[in-house]
């Protein structure tokens, strides 16, 4: 079967992402949800005409960036479209660049590697009174999440898509791996903190492993609530 050029299958993405979304409560939402799934899994580096790199230069120049003027930026973020019901775009991220652990409050996700390896690891928030202890006394000031540490894998290009609901994997943290990496991302709905869909950040509390294996997974982890780091920001790319 040959291939669909650039435009209609990014095309057939936003269309299924569109009625996958516009009822997430729906009887339909799984189905739909799998189909969509299947979409993006076709969806390569060469259907949106990228080749391996890092955020480009003109993301330092971006609008809303840092005070670094001139310094690109170790994520940049390719608007494609977003609608009230969801959003889709390309993350490019420079060779070692994280994007540290944050939630999409109430949204779903489904993100795609176009190339290179990302690390993700996956976190649920568990339920305020499901804490086994209490939080570390290095927690800070910062108000403290307790979660469940579901997963660290890599993901590359042959992988599937990973996903994230308002209840499961929600919590994620994106590290490129052994070179640059870009992915495709859609969330549903899109960020709105006037709707109660602000992103925040978090820092992990732990200490280093005992052993030279770090802890099986799943475990259980408390988190702490951070600002966003100082040296993370997303560029706009063009």
């Amino acid at each position: 079967m040959p291939r669909d050029n650039m435009a209609s299958l990014i095309q057939r993405v936003a269309r299924q992402a569109r009625i996958t979304f516009r009822s997430p409560a729906g009887p339909a939402f799984g189905e739909n949800l799998h189909r969509l799934q299947q979409l993006l899994d076709e969806v390569r580096a060469e259907d949106l005409h990228l080749a391996p790199r890092g955020p480009s230069a003109a993301a330092a120049a971006s609008g809303g960036g840092p005070p670094w003027a001139g310094v690109v930026p170790p994520v940049s973020y390719m608007h494609i479209c977003e609608t009230e019901s969801f959003s889709m775009g390309v993350f490019l991220l420079r060779s070692g660049a994280c994007i540290p652990l944050h939630d999409h409050p109430g949204m779903n996700g489904m993100l795609k590697v176009l190339y290179g390896t990302l690390r993700i690891a996956c976190m649920d928030t568990l339920p305020t009174g499901a804490a086994a202890a209490p939080p570390p006394p290095a927690a800070g000031s910062g108000p403290c999440l307790r979660a469940l540490f579901r997963s660290r894998q890599h993901y590359t290009p042959a992988s599937p898509p990973c996903l994230l609901s308002p209840h499961t994997d929600n919590l994620h943290q994106i590290d490129a791996v052994d070179g640059p990496a870009a992915f495709l991302d859609i969330l549903a709905p899109p960020y709105d903190p006037q709707h109660g869909r602000d992103c925040h950040y978090y820092r992990l509390l732990e200490g280093p492993p005992a052993g030279a294996e770090p802890p099986a997974l799943p475990r259980e982890v408390w988190l702490v609530e951070t600002p966003q780091a100082a040296d993370f920001w997303c560029g706009g790319e063009p």
